[in-house]
C-alpha cells in the first residue's frame, strides 16, 4: 500500500488567540491525513501560544521565537519542515476539508511544477469552518508560466491555497524579514523563477480567508510607501533581468506600478476617502487604459448610487 507523501502546514502566529484554534482544526480534518502542522509562536502576547500547546494531535508542533515578524516565523517554519510539500497557512484563515489533497493531486500530476493552487474565497471576520462555503474566487491564469503576470500583480490572495515543493520552496531562499508589506508577493516571483504552477481540479475554494480590519492589507494598501520595498525588491532582482531582459522588465515594472495605483484607489474608496481614490483610479487607468477599467471606473463613480450590497469592490468598509 503506497503513503501519500508527507505535507508540512507551515502556519505563523501572533495573537491570534481567537481564530487560532478553527485554522488547526480545519487542517487536522483534512482528508489528506499524512500531514504535520508547524505552528510559530511569533512572540504572541495572549492565549495564542497556550492553544497551540493543548493541542493533543501529534502532528501538531509548536515553535516559539521572540516577535520578528511573519517572515522570520516563516522562515523558521520553512527550515523545520519535515515534508516534500509544504503550504503556509495564517493562522486566522481556514482550510477546506480537501484542500490538501486536491493540491497535492495537482503537483504530484505536474512533475515539473513549483507549485499548486486552488480557488479561495472570503469569509467574515466571524466566520466559522461550518458555515456554508461561499463563492470562490477563480484563478486569474491557467496552469504554467505565470512569471509576468505575476510581476504585473500578486495573484494570490495569500500562501494558503499554494502548495509549494519544498526543495522549491527552500531554493527560492527566506522571506524578506525587513518587509512589512508584499513580502508573500516577492517571494512568489522567486519561487516562480524556477518553474511552472499547477492549477488544482474543481471551483470549490479550497482556502477561506477571514477579512478582518487589523490585516495588514487593510492597514496599508492605501499608503504609496508601503508598496516601495516590495517593487525595489522585485524589480532590482538580478535573476529578473537575465530571465527577461531590461526593457521588458521595465514595461512590466510599468505595468506593477499602474495596477498599485488601482489598489490604491480602490481601498481609498473602501476607507471612505472617496476624492483620493477616484484620483488615484484615474491615474491608473490612463497609465494603463483597458475597456475593463474603464468599466470599473463608470462603477466607482456609480458607487455611492447603489446599495451597499451592489457596489462591489468598492463598497465601503463596515464600520
Amino acid at each position: 500500500m503506497l503513503v501519500a507523501p508527507l505535507i508540512s502546514v507551515l502556519m505563523p502566529a501572533w495573537n491570534v488567540a481567537p481564530f487560532v484554534g478553527a485554522a488547526i482544526a480545519s487542517v487536522l480534518c483534512q482528508t489528506l491525513p499524512n500531514l504535520e502542522l508547524l505552528v510559530v509562536d511569533d512572540g504572541s502576547t495572549d492565549a495564542t501560544a497556550g492553544i497551540v500547546a493543548a493541542q493533543p494531535d501529534y502532528r501538531v508542533r509548536l515553535l516559539r521565537q521572540a516577535n520578528a515578524g511573519v517572515s522570520a516565523a516563516r522562515n523558521l517554519a520553512l527550515a523545520e519542515a519535515r515534508g516534500q510539500a509544504v503550504l503556509f497557512l495564517d493562522a486566522d484563515d481556514m482550510l477546506a476539508p480537501d484542500a490538501l489533497a486536491r493540491l497535492a493531486k495537482a503537483l504530484w500530476r505536474h512533475p515539473q511544477a513549483v507549485a499548486a493552487a486552488g480557488p479561495y474565497a472570503f469569509v467574515p471576520e466571524a466566520a466559522a469552518l461550518a458555515d456554508p462555503v461561499p463563492l470562490a474566487r477563480r484563478l486569474r491564469f491557467a496552469a504554467g508560466d505565470v512569471l509576468e503576470r505575476l510581476l504585473v500583480e500578486n495573484l494570490f490572495a495569500n500562501g494558503g491555497h499554494l502548495l509549494l515543493r519544498r526543495d522549491a520552496a527552500r531554493a527560492a531562499g527566506g522571506f524578506l524579514a525587513g518587509m512589512r508589506y508584499g513580502e508573500d508577493w516577492e517571494y512568489w516571483v522567486r519561487l516562480c523563477l524556477q518553474g511552472p504552477l499547477a492549477v488544482a481540479d474543481g471551483a470549490d475554494p479550497v482556502l477561506l480567508v477571514r477579512q478582518r480590519r487589523g490585516s495588514a492589507y487593510h492597514r496599508l494598501a492605501t499608503d504609496p510607501r508601503a508598496f516601495l520595498p516590495a517593487m525595489q525588491a522585485i524589480f532590482g532582482n538580478p535573476a529578473l533581468v537575465a530571465r527577461l531582459g531590461t526593457e521588458r522588465l521595465a514595461a512590466l515594472r510599468r505595468r506593477a506600478e499602474a495596477e498599485n495605483e488601482w489598489i490604491i484607489g480602490r481601498e481609498l474608496l473602501r476607507h471612505g476617502q472617496r476624492q483620493a481614490g477616484l484620483a488615484r483610479l484615474h491615474a491608473s487607468l490612463r497609465a494603463a487604459p483597458s475597456p475593463k477599467r474603464a468599466v470599473l471606473m463608470a462603477a466607482a463613480h456609480a458607487a455611492p448610487l447603489l446599495p451597499a450590497s451592489l457596489q462591489g469592490p468598492f463598497g465601503r468598509y463596515a464600520t
